[in-house]
């Protein structure tokens, strides 16, 4: 595996690949890479004839008092596990390379509508971080496609948006979240969770398939049973932000569609966890 740190660096490694017709995939992160991302790797291997993958932790997503600064760094353990993944290509810029100006750039891309609500309220701007960031980073490695985790749900929605609005030829793919044995979705962030906190963490999704099973049922008070399941986590150690359903499209669901999505986020002590649960009704 190559890595680049510079723009013109990447851009210079993939020259003969593409002067080739070779098909490219690209999967961004922002290191501290778990089995989540190197399942990422391998579907893109599956998928193309080379793939890129980024490490990059994007200051402009991040807001006041969220964890930029003690977000994990573990470049030289990334660049083993994808190197065994079989990637081709790491690239590995810092923030002068990808900002040359600062966070005061005067360009940056915002989605509206679908970044309203959910995590797009709690946390204002986070989104237009991860557009500008990934428009970026799709100008950069000019892939054929881009994969990601759907664990993300509502970044996924954006980042789709996106690149259909702005006409970018890299066809966006989901992929399935992975899940530790007792059904914690896979993040980094899990590793700033206490010894207590991470028996407590598989909650969230018992919770999410609890609601999957009582809509399959054929309850359809969504507001009551949202208010439920909210008010169960709250009582089990959680500060919940959210925990909503809605349409797949994330529009607020009603009694008669069919392809829903149950989304959360929730704290457990200092950390913000996210999952989701999307499903279709018979």
């Amino acid at each position: 595996m190559k890595t680049e740190t510079t723009i013109n660096g990447l851009r210079g490694a993939l020259r003969a690949a593409r002067k080739a017709g070779k098909s490219i995939a690209f999967v961004p992160t922002m290191g501290n890479l778990h089995d989540g991302h190197i399942t990422l790797v391998k579907a893109a291997k599956r998928r193309a004839d080379v793939v890129v993958a980024s490490i990059f932790v994007n200051p402009t997503q991040f807001g006041v008092n969220e964890d930029f600064d003690k977000y994990p760094r573990t470049l030289p353990a990334d660049s083993a596990l994808l190197a065994d993944a079989d990637c081709d290509l790491l690239f590995a810029p810092d923030a002068r390379e990808m900002y040359p100006d600062g966070r005061s750039q005067h360009t940056s891309v915002s989605v509206s509508g679908i970044t309203d609500v959910l995590c797009g309220a709690s946390r204002p701007g986070h989104f237009t971080g991860v557009a500008t960031v990934v428009c970026k980073l799709f100008n950069i490695v000019q892939p054929d496609m881009a994969l990601f985790g759907e664990k993300d749900y509502q970044q996924l929605a954006v980042i789709r948006c996106m690149a259909r609005e702005l006409c970018f030829p890299v066809e966006v793919i989901g992929v399935p979240t992975v899940r530790a044995d007792d059904g914690l979705a896979l993040s980094s962030r899990n590793g700033f969770l206490s010894a207590d906190e991470r028996q407590q963490a598989p909650l969230i999704f018992q919770t999410l398939s609890n609601l999957r099973s009582a809509i399959e049922s054929g309850q359809r008070d969504y507001t009551m049973l949202a208010q439920a399941a909210r008010s169960h986590l709250d009582k089990c150690g959680f500060v919940t932000d959210y925990l909503d359903i809605r349409r797949q499209d994330l529009v607020d669901a009603g009694p008669d569609d069919k392809a829903l999505v149950i989304l959360v986020a929730a704290r457990l002590g200092a950390t913000r966890l996210i999952d989701n649960l999307a499903f279709e009704l018979a």
